[in-house]
């Protein structure tokens, strides 16, 4: 079942964070999420020690930047931990900055 994006990053992952500020900021990073294609956007997560916030805009100061089309999206949120590489090492992720903290994104959908 597709997930609505505009929800989730507008109003579902600012909720979590707000529930679990301590959970959020135990990522500790910053992130600049880009979503291309229908229903996608641009978003700031700070799951930092400065945050959490997660606000549609682009502030600067991403510790990595994630872009990615709307149906690899779906995909990674569906089961982030086996198919966030595999869409990485196809490329079909895009990332700049500190690649390491994909691997971690993943955790902002389980707060």
């Amino acid at each position: 079942m597709a997930i609505d994006i505009q929800k989730l990053f507008n109003y579902d992952i600012p909720a979590a964070m707000t529930r679990n500020p301590g959970g959020a900021q135990a990522i500790g990073a910053k992130y600049q999420i880009n979503i291309t294609g229908d229903g996608g956007g641009e978003w700031f997560v700070d799951a930092s020690s400065s945050g959490p916030k997660c606000v549609s805009d682009n502030p600067g100061g991403a510790d990595l930047t994630v872009t990615i089309e709307n149906v690899d999206f779906q995909h990674y949120y569906d089961n982030p931990q086996s198919n966030g590489p595999q869409l990485f090492f196809a490329g079909r992720i895009r990332t700049s900055g500190h690649p390491q903290l994909f691997m971690q994104m993943y955790k902002l959908f389980q707060l």
